[in-house]
């Protein structure tokens, strides 16, 4: 039997995973959307074909519900879901923070939940996405997220009580590559360098590095030490990282995402 998905609230997040999902081979009739706004259902029947619901119907006709509704939206959007939703739907939330504990006692009981947390280079099909299962979900449930998600990048799987770790440090990553690259390039002006120009060079940098992280099988200690040369200017940066407690500051950042995401997940604001 054909399964259908439905992605509920879809927004960019929402729509990068029904783009990678079509260009994954998913037909456009097997896939449903829902959205606050008519006009954006409209858009995205117009751009992708596909069929857009009320939550609802969606959630009666569908064998995968995908909610990306912000976290704040999520319990008006279960109160709405909750009488339409029978045991045997996977459910699979995009929110962060929330844990599967809260979409289980607010659905029927024993539904499978499983939690992902992805990051916007879905948008670019470069995402990592880490999938939890809750108290109901099956493996058979977490390779249907996997098949999902897999069309907008990779996929890992961990322990429910790893994810907020996760979402300070994959979810909120990409911004941290953004704020170095924003002040390497502001480094670059002030060496005299045009800002478009400091801009390339960063950037290309970054995608080299990257590539070589990624298909090197080096320890990054490795890679860096092949740049850094004696008495050179490598070292001489890297020096001036330490003293400014570079790797410190890091280190304090993630466990202050990490922290927050705890936060959200108690309800604590």
């Amino acid at each position: 039997m054909t399964q259908k998905v439905a992605v509920l609230g879809t927004g960019k997040i929402g729509e990068a995973l029904l783009s990678g999902m079509i260009r994954g081979g998913w037909a456009p009739s097997d896939l449903l959307v829902t959205a606050r706004r008519p006009e954006r259902a409209a858009q995205l029947h117009e751009r992708y074909g596909v069929e857009a619901v009320s939550n609802a119907e969606a959630a009666k006709a569908a064998d995968t519900l995908i909610l990306t509704v912000k976290p704040q939206d999520m319990g008006t959007l279960l109160t709405e879901l909750a009488p339409h939703v029978p045991a045997d739907r996977l459910v699979i939330s995009g929110a962060a923070g929330i844990p599967t504990s809260y979409f289980e006692e607010r659905l029927a009981a024993g539904t499978p939940v499983v939690r992902v947390m992805t990051n916007t280079p879905a948008l670019v099909d470069e995402a990592m996405s880490v999938i939890s299962a809750g108290t109901h979900a099956t493996a058979a449930h977490l390779t249907r997220a996997e098949e999902i998600f897999s069309g907008v990048g990779k996929t890992l799987r961990v322990p429910e009580s790893q994810q907020d770790a996760c979402t300070a440090l994959s979810g909120s990553g990409p911004a941290y590559f953004y704020f170095l690259v924003e002040a390497m390039t502001d480094a670059g002006i002030l060496l005299g360098l045009p800002r478009d120009k400091a801009h390339d060079l960063i950037v290309q940098a970054a995608i080299g590095a990257a590539v070589m992280l990624r298909d090197s099988g080096e320890h990054p200690v490795k890679l860096r030490e092949n740049v850094t040369s004696p008495a050179g200017t490598t070292i001489n940066a890297i020096r001036e990282l330490e003293n400014h407690g570079v790797r410190a500051a890091l280190i304090a950042a993630l466990e202050a995402a990490r922290d927050r995401s705890r936060e959200l997940a108690s309800g604590s604001g």
